[in-house]
């Protein structure tokens, strides 16, 4: 086993460990959280190597890297997650490789993605993105406007959209992000009450490497977790 590998492995098996324990404090199983390995930070090597490990769940937050790293692991199954910032004129080469888009954060985006979809009969995955922090640097709905954009989405065909994705500040303390964490579950109860059949909000896409375990006892369904992954590569 190369030094990448069990390095990987590891972290992996670390990772994992502190995801159980989080579930157990909130009553939850492990099996309810999905660890989505972003794999931004690493090469190609890196990513075939959590796949060996049976990790199949890879983030990726600039749609370059993502079609890059697709090319490259075109032989494995992998379900790919974009976690950033898509621009509209990258939706069309980006859309045949997801899995699940997280971060839709605007409606504008919304629209294009439903247009190119629907030139294939395609369906899209998606979570909408929620400024949660309030940063003016985030990108996402503000929490206010929700049951409004929650109303929009009855227009749309091809996009499928399964729950919620929030940032906690970066500037912010552990218990800062779990109350930024908390009003994001909060904020799904409530938007539960007022959804089309069409809509779904099962997911809540929160948590990264610093702050992922509070995120699970608060309620995450999806956490994004990279360079805990990838500690001591470099050694």
């Amino acid at each position: 086993m190369t030094h990448l590998h069990s390095c990987i492995a590891d972290n992996l098996d670390r990772v994992r460990e502190r995801i159980a324990a989080a579930a157990a404090r909130s009553g939850r199983d492990a099996s309810a959280v999905t660890l989505v390995a972003v794999s931004k930070y690493v090469d190609v090597d890196a990513a075939r190597a959590l796949l060996d490990l049976g990790c199949k769940d890879l983030g990726e937050s600039r749609p370059q890297e993502l079609w890059r790293k697709a090319e490259a692991l075109v032989d494995q199954y992998v379900r790919w997650h974009f976690i950033g910032n898509l621009q509209r004129n990258k939706v069309r080469r980006t859309l045949p490789h997801l899995t699940l888009l997280h971060a839709c954060d605007s409606l504008r985006l919304l629209d294009e993605i439903d247009r190119i979809a629907g030139e294939t009969a395609s369906e899209v995955k998606a979570l909408l993105e929620v400024n949660i922090s309030g940063d003016a640097s985030k990108h996402g709905f503000r929490p206010a406007e929700m049951p409004s954009v929650i109303e929009s989405l009855t227009g749309y065909k091809q996009v499928q959209v399964r729950g919620l994705m929030g940032m906690a500040s970066l500037d912010g303390t552990i218990d800062d992000a779990r109350r930024e964490f908390e009003s994001l579950r909060l904020l799904r109860d409530r938007l539960l009450n007022e959804l089309p059949p069409e809509v779904e909000l099962k997911e809540l896409s929160m948590g990264m490497s610093g702050d992922f375990e509070v995120a699970i006892e608060e309620g995450a369904t999806m956490v994004r977790v990279g360079s805990a992954l990838f500690e001591g590569l470099e050694a």
